[in-house]
């Protein structure tokens, strides 16, 4: 991704600086990096899972979808919202959420 969108670009999609992206690329991360490889992960991963709503998706979309606001106007965000507070994939990164991810 960081090929094809720039560095600066990937890192303010995933919340973090662009020294810690590219120290993590390097190898040099000095802490652990499991954080920003789990937010990249989840911000560009196209590796399909199964929603009980939706069918197969994409594990990104899968991120936005349990990420967004619950909306009661919208009976498919209630079953969703619903369906993503119980589902296993929610686990897969579980303390990665992209709107709480801090550098």
């Amino acid at each position: 991704m960081v090929e094809k969108l720039g560095l600066q670009e990937v890192a303010d999609r995933i919340g973090y600086t662009k020294s810690a992206v590219c120290h993590v690329l390097k190898g040099s991360y000095k802490g652990k990096p499991d954080k920003i490889l789990a937010a990249v992960e989840e911000k560009y991963s196209q590796s399909p899972v199964e929603c009980p709503v939706l069918g197969e998706i994409a594990f990104s979309r899968c991120v936005e979808e349990r990420n967004r606001p619950f909306a009661a106007t919208n009976p498919l965000r209630v079953q969703l919202y619903r369906m993503c507070k119980e589902c296993g994939k929610r686990q897969v990164a579980a303390g990665f959420n992209l709107r709480e991810v801090k550098p």
